[in-house]
């Protein structure tokens, strides 16, 4: 359900479009966007809608409220919203304007950085100079119209650089700089006692904060869970050995903290794609058929 007043400026732009099953396969996509020169009455109120809203304001302020938060958006602040929750949006009050780019976008890298730029689920804003922003949608706006197989994937591109531009900033507070130092603490733990049998009790031993919160931030950090942030560390650990030395399998699965050989060859296949004896044979390939190092050099100069 959607309700609206549109109390906007007649030179305010609104664009649309139908994507293809091949645009809708691409990591990010638009399906609307807009400048919006907002008066004192706009206003919108949303149910649900199957995709995130990016706000860019340029002048005046609006006001966005989304699962009892509320936050201003001044001047040269951006932020993404789930549309997919209940909400709304308006000039704020007090302010005669919000002049604002927009755009709706969706796929699955702007959900994969939902966890950077909606932390914990909390609306999050942050500030992004005019020289960064403002060409991003101009550039948006241009390769709209032309629906090309190459303008669409620019346009993927520039949706692309404004989430990540937003994300950058939001990381860049002192809040998330402090609980981004702990959390790369906790990763260099991993990488030094991979080999160890690690809980989830052993890492809190490290950090003063609740088991629901590190996992939060974990996520938020380093894109993953710290469970399969152990095992990537483990597999990456494994590959190395099985390229650059002789060991048994056996020997491999308990030198990465696999008590069971089996177990490791489950769960290398299961990431890898191919069994430890696959992955040794495949890597090995290409250096037995190559000339050596000898040969190479002893070449003559053309």
């Amino acid at each position: 359900m959607l309700t609206y007043n549109m109390d906007v400026e007649e030179r305010s732009v609104w664009l649309r479009a139908t994507p293809n099953s091949s645009v809708l396969a691409q990591p990010f996509y638009a399906t609307e966007t807009g400048h919006f020169y907002g008066r004192s009455r706009f206003a919108t109120a949303r149910t649900d809608k199957e995709s995130y809203i990016l706000f860019y304001t340029l002048a005046g302020a609006g006001l966005i409220e989304q699962n009892d938060q509320h936050i201003s958006l001044p001047e040269g602040t951006a932020l993404l919203l789930d549309c997919r929750t209940p909400q709304s949006y308006c000039t704020a009050p007090g302010y005669d304007c919000w002049d604002h780019y927009w755009v709706h976008l969706d796929g699955a890298g702007v959900k994969s950085l939902a966890e950077i730029l909606q932390p914990q689920g909390r609306l999050s804003s942050a500030r992004v100079s005019r020289m960064e922003m403002l060409p991003l949608f101009e550039k948006l706006f241009v390769e709209w119209e032309k629906g090309t197989t190459a303008s669409q994937l620019e346009i993927g591109l520039t949706l692309h650089k404004m989430t990540a531009t937003l994300g950058r900033q939001l990381l860049a507070g002192d809040e998330s700089r402090s609980n981004r130092s702990m959390i790369e603490q906790i990763a260099d733990y991993i990488r030094v006692h991979y080999a160890e049998p690690l809980t989830l009790d052993t890492l809190l031993e490290q950090i003063p904060i609740s088991k629901s919160w590190f996992l939060r931030l974990f996520r938020q950090y380093m894109g993953t869970t710290p469970y399969n942030f152990l095992l990537s560390t483990r597999m990456t650990r494994a590959k190395e050995l099985l390229v650059l030395t002789d060991f048994p399998i056996g020997e491999i699965a308990r030198q990465v903290g696999f008590e069971d050989e089996s177990n490791f060859s489950t769960r290398f296949s299961s990431m890898t794609g191919q069994s430890p004896q696959q992955y040794r044979k495949n890597a090995l390939k290409p250096m037995q058929n190559s000339p050596s190092l000898q040969e190479c050099g002893s070449a003559k100069q053309i």
